[in-house]
């Protein structure tokens, strides 16, 4: 790196260090901009067939499943996150989301359409460029697939900047990559923070294009350096307060565990997670209890252990921040039904916490908590949870419990949300879109639509002359 400096990233379950990192800045984004710029105009990646393209990516697939465990390690390491839940379930899903991409990699083409006149034209659907993408710290190599899979399928070249809080595995990966044969240029990794690397990414002159996951006021200002700079088009995927409904003729064991599922999943840390419980009055008495005991048997611990379900929060901060919005939910007159403090006395380990009779104006029902709190609240009838789950600035994701196909159809087309989950939650097939509506961000990832985000399409014209047909 240019100024030499590092950085420290931390072992949540200990808060001890782990490793030292270069910290990149301005200056190094300069050099990561020039070496994608030169590879884009220069360099072979663009130029390749798609089919030489998609084999590169194909092979980095194969590698990555190659180095599982390794990769899985560095991910529970530095994140906390379970590692059953990295190596069964996230790694494969990232080489399943390369496989993907790689295979549109040669399908990807633009359409021909009559004129009005003796004219023929075209469309060509190209790559941006140099495109900058920004990857958070909750699911660190998922995030990573759903953005350089798709920007590598369309011909771009890459700046990454990763988490500082998990930068181990994307670097990690990336070496991978450059063995599976991507030209010198293509992708290029820094790690740093947000106000010096990320801010010299965002409003860089020289990136084409710009796809960030993060927060929604972090996403605010990346949309502002996007504008200030070069008017550079930005994919968002924000924050979200998703609400998980739970109708009166569900049943009631099925849904706790869903619900129990869709909140505490990867320690709460899922811009996705049903936060917002809500259940009919005819069933709510039993589901809180039931919410509670299963609350209860929820094995927390060191994520290296097999059978553990929850791990540390991914650091000091957010574990304070955690701890605060559990103590305003107390005093706020909602009840603690458990949880509600640190379990142990070392590492960033909560108990999951369960409040019931929650308020919507409460805090724990209004503000993304990002942690293993479920706010559990009272419904009457279908239209009174449609107009309080559509009364936030958030439209991520939404869960639908019943048995009844007019329901489900009913909520489905009403909830104000990029993903409706009915019966089921977080299922992130690499061909399913996500993304969200109002402050939750725009555009897309993954599945067809999230090529688009990676594509140019320009009009091509061109007279003809006596033409056979028109």
């Amino acid at each position: 790196m240019a100024l030499g400096k590092t950085f420290p990233t931390y072992d949540p379950r200990t808060g001890e260090e782990i490793a030292h990192v270069a910290e990149g800045d301005a200056e190094d984004i300069d050099r990561a901009v020039a070496a994608a710029r030169k590879a884009f105009d220069e360099g072979p990646w663009p130029k390749m067939t798609a089919y030489e393209r998609s084999r590169i990516m194909l092979r980095f697939a194969d590698l990555l499943e190659k180095h599982t465990e390794e990769v899985a390690t560095l991910e529970t390491w530095d994140n906390g996150k379970p590692y059953e839940q990295a190596a069964n379930i996230e790694i494969p899903k990232v080489v399943r989301m390369f496989r993907y991409y790689a295979g549109w990699a040669d399908k990807i083409h633009g359409l021909t359409m009559p004129a009005d006149g003796e004219y023929h034209v075209q469309t060509l659907h190209e790559p941006y460029g140099v495109t900058g993408l920004i990857i958070p710290w909750n699911f660190p190599l998922l995030l990573y697939s759903w953005k350089v899979g798709p920007a590598l399928a369309c011909g771009n070249t890459v700046v990454l900047k990763t988490s500082e809080q998990t930068p181990l595995s994307a670097l990690y990966v990336s070496k991978l990559f450059h063995e599976a044969g991507l030209p010198p240029g293509v992708l290029n990794v820094i790690s740093g923070f947000g106000p010096t690397a990320g801010a010299a990414l965002c409003s860089h002159m020289n990136v084409d294009k710009l796809s960030f996951t993060g927060s929604s006021a972090t996403g605010k200002v990346v949309l502002g350096m996007a504008s200030s700079s070069n008017l550079k088009p930005v994919t968002l995927e924000l924050g979200g307060k998703s609400p998980f409904i739970v109708c009166k003729d569900a049943d009631v064991d099925k849904a706790v565990d869903l619900a129990h599922f869709a909140l505490f999943f990867n320690q709460g840390q899922c811009c996705c997670a049903g936060s917002r419980t809500f259940v009919h009055e005819s069933v709510y008495d039993e589901f809180v209890e039931k919410a509670k005991a299963r609350a209860l048997k929820r094995a927390v611990g060191d994520p290296f252990k097999k059978g553990t379900e929850q791990g540390p929060q991914i650091d000091n901060a957010q574990f304070q921040k955690i701890l605060k919005y559990i103590r305003s939910g107390i005093e706020g007159g909602a009840t603690l039904e458990t949880g509600g403090e640190q379990l142990g006395s070392r590492g960033y380990y909560i108990k999951p916490t369960v409040f019931s009779n929650v308020k919507d104006d409460m805090l724990i029902a209004t503000d993304e908590i990002f942690g293993p709190v479920q706010s559990i609240l009272k419904f009457k009838d279908l239209d009174e949870v449609i107009q309080r789950a559509n009364a936030t600035s958030y439209g991520l994701a939404a869960g639908v419990f019943t048995q009844s196909l007019e329901t489900a159809n009913t909520l489905t087309r009403a909830l104000r949300v990029g993903t409706v989950w009915i019966n089921c939650y977080d299922i992130f097939d690499a061909a399913i879109p996500f993304g969200g509506f109002k402050m939750s961000g725009h555009g897309r990832e993954k599945g067809i639509y999230g090529l688009s985000s990676y594509l140019q399409i320009k009009a091509v014209v061109s007279p003809l002359k006596n033409p056979a047909w028109l």
